[in-house]
């Protein structure tokens, strides 16, 4: 079977407003402006979407998996409406105040795993962040990086990838 192309994406500040802190409750988590759309765009190019995010606060204990998953489900539900298909979720509980982890960017346990998972061609494939760890994930598993402004619209991006 031909190995898939796909997009990896940071969350935080990507796909959702970052506040400068933790997004730690589903009311908190503000879909950006152009990210659906961009995201449909990307899909009827034939990119699988996939979200790669720390989530160091779980470690700090300022929310848990819990409050994780019900931003992830909202994003979900959200992407559905607009015919939007994300393929999977890897997301990180460790913070390197609290103990080392391959799986929190900027190494690359969860981007290795999705592209075993999602059967991906790695040369084919781009990680989208606002961090340089992001791309520094992507980088050790042969990603294309794009460092995009906090917050800033996904559509800027979007003909990069055509």
């Amino acid at each position: 079977m031909a190995k898939g192309k796909a997009v990896f994406l940071d969350r935080d500040g990507v796909i959702n407003h970052d506040p400068g802190d933790y997004t730690m409750h589903v009311s908190d988590f503000q879909i950006l402006p152009t990210v659906l759309s961009t995201l449909k765009y990307w899909n009827e190019l034939g990119y699988k979407l996939i979200l790669i995010t720390n989530q160091g606060g779980i470690a700090k204990g300022l929310y848990g998996h819990a409050e994780v998953d019900d931003i992830h489900a909202f994003f979900l539900k959200a992407c559905d409406k607009a015919g939007v298909e994300i393929v999977d979720i890897f997301y990180s509980p460790h913070h390197d105040d609290y103990g080392k982890s391959m799986t929190r960017k900027p190494g690359s346990l969860m981007i290795e795993r999705a592209v075993h998972r999602h059967n991906i061609d790695p040369s084919q494939s781009f990680m989208i962040g606002d961090k340089q760890r992001d791309l520094d994930a992507g980088d050790q598993v042969g990603l294309t990086g794009i460092l995009i402004v906090p917050n800033s619209p996904l559509s800027e991006i979007k003909e990069f990838l055509a």
